[in-house]
């Protein structure tokens, strides 16, 4: 591409594609290689210690991956792991030692609080949690040897949006590095680079493939953090297989598309949920009077199909109910697929630096895209059941 500046949705149609060097194929094809082979030692010897020597260190189909990711978020390098907890913990790992202090959102994705509290814990490393509220309140928590603060914004069970420019700024001022999980926001909705962020982690098994079908993570850096993160990502044996990062590109093509559809029926569907009387709130930052909304309107230009519903008060065979019989919202742990999905949640039993408060239970949604008006049909299905269940 030429310096024009390009929005995201033509970076998506054009950026990672090797057109000028494979043939002109629309598509980079799958390179299934372990072996890389040289011609003479001394074209060997240039190549050693670049990542043009062995399949483990990329092909084509990765790098392909990699730039386009690299492009569109705004980063230097990207890297791509076989999960996004693997995405997590390697770019912890990569820039903290012994004797460090981790500052960590209290609305993390619970395996990375597992990670912290035992791994990091046992490698010397401590960690402490604070409000995702806090912003620039953040400076009271930070020592002489606080390495890393941690966000993920939203919460991906709460969705508390933090002030990332704000903790940014107060990081960066006291010599700390700035980690995100952007998984929710995504590289289209969330340029995390411009609001000070060092290192943007996504799971890109849920929007970035979009498709439920491969496992997968990315490590997004700046330039003077990739050699480190790299050098590191390297000496740990990561890779993921060409086949998965060709999926992952034709996932990305759609990528603007699907959100909006995402986004569209979420936000119909989470104003016919405010509606309900057993609904005592959603927690969907997109929404004009949810909790978040003003920053998320700043910094954010979209949304996903992913919130979360607390309820009011209800017996748990109720809800029980309720979920047990969905047609269209399958039960499970993911998101950011093509179907529908709904889950019971317990963020009470996650937090240490904060209180959740709610009387109900919550439940997280992420809304696919099928029509709206079947989810919703499918929902009021839901409600049906509960309200037997409450008489």
């Amino acid at each position: 591409m030429d310096d024009r500046k390009l929005h995201p949705e033509t970076l998506l149609a054009h950026e990672g594609r090797e057109r000028g060097r494979i043939g002109g194929t629309v598509n980079t094809p799958v390179y299934r290689a372990s072996t890389l082979l040289f011609p003479s030692v001394e074209s060997l010897q240039a190549q050693n210690g670049t990542l043009n020597t062995y399949g483990r260190h990329g092909n084509p189909t990765t790098r392909s991956l990699e730039s386009a990711l690299a492009e569109l978020e705004g980063a230097y390098g990207a890297m791509l792991t076989p999960s996004g907890l693997s995405a997590l913990t390697t770019a912890l790992l990569a820039t903290l030692k012994p004797g460090d202090h981790l500052l960590m959102t209290d609305s993390v994705y619970d395996p990375t609080r597992a990670f912290c509290d035992e791994t990091l814990k046992r490698f010397g490393i401590e960690t402490s949690y604070y409000d995702p509220l806090i912003g620039e309140g953040i400076a009271a928590l930070i020592r002489p040897n606080t390495r890393v603060v941690f966000l993920e914004s939203p919460g991906s069970l709460t969705f508390e949006v933090q002030d990332v420019p704000a903790i940014a700024a107060v990081a960066h001022a006291h010599g700390a590095l700035v980690m995100l999980d952007n998984t929710w926001g995504t590289p289209v909705h969330f340029p995390s680079f411009k609001h000070g962020v060092d290192i943007s982690i996504h799971a890109a098994t849920k929007y970035i493939v979009g498709h439920s079908d491969v496992l997968m993570g990315v490590i997004l850096t700046t330039e003077a953090l990739f050699p480190q993160v790299r050098g590191f990502y390297k000496q740990l044996g990561l890779s993921v297989s060409a086949d998965d990062a060709y999926l992952a590109l034709r996932g990305l093509r759609t990528l603007s598309t699907r959100l909006e559809r995402h986004q569209r029926n979420a936000e119909k569907i989470a104003q016919w949920l405010a509606e309900q009387p057993e609904v005592e709130r959603i927690l969907y930052p997109a929404l004009p009077d949810a909790p978040g909304h003003a920053q998320w309107k700043r910094d954010f230009s979209g949304a996903c199909g992913l919130f979360g519903v607390v309820f009011k008060a209800l017996p748990e065979q109720a809800m029980r109910a309720m979920l047990d019989g969905m047609q269209l919202f399958g039960m499970g742990f993911s998101w950011g697929g093509f179907e529908s999905l709904i889950l019971l949640t317990n963020p009470s039993a996650h937090r240490s630096a904060t209180t959740w408060k709610a009387e109900g239970p919550l439940v997280r949604l992420h809304i696919g895209l099928e029509h709206p008006d079947d989810l919703i049909a499918d929902l009021e299905d839901g409600f049906r059941r509960l309200r037997a269940a409450c008489r």
